[in-house]
């Protein structure tokens, strides 16, 4: 489902699922290499040694599958979005294994619109990914500033 594009689309309650993401083996060790080389996420024996039983995905690369199917789903053209401040409240709740089937469920808890810039307000949201049990993997609270459509 494709993502509201600016600040009146945004409905304070309302969910956008997306999905799904295939992880592979394969991307869990390219992405450790280069960016969070830690031998349980580079090694299954040596995941085997940590709590998460075998090799599993950094929870940066987890941020990074999100941040894909979130771009995936966006508008293409005619997007009100202008980028983000931040992202609160940041969880990785279990990890991310090879084969999993990742899938994500926005929610919009808030949206303010802005004093000092009156085109433009901010969107409070609730990111929750899920894997292929239905199992929540990982979590955040994204504001995301939007333009109004006039």
């Amino acid at each position: 489902m494709t993502s509201p594009a600016f600040f009146e689309d945004f409905v304070v309650g309302s969910s956008y699922e997306f999905g799904e993401y295939h992880v592979s083996r394969e991307e869990i060790l390219q992405f450790a290499a280069m960016y969070d080389p830690q031998p349980f996420h580079l090694s299954d024996e040596e995941g085997k040694k940590t709590l998460f039983g075998g090799l599993c995905a950094s929870g940066w690369h987890t941020c990074s599958m999100a941040m894909r199917m979130i771009v995936d789903n966006m508008p293409k053209e005619n997007t009100g979005t202008l980028g983000s401040p931040g992202i609160d409240e940041l969880r990785w709740i279990k990890p991310v294994l090879p084969g999993d089937i990742l899938r994500m469920k926005t929610t919009i808890l808030d949206k303010i619109e802005s004093r000092s810039r009156p085109g433009m307000g901010s969107i409070f949201m609730l990111n929750e990914m899920f894997n292929r049990k239905d199992e929540l993997v990982m979590s955040n609270k994204p504001i995301v500033m939007c333009r109004k459509r006039n």
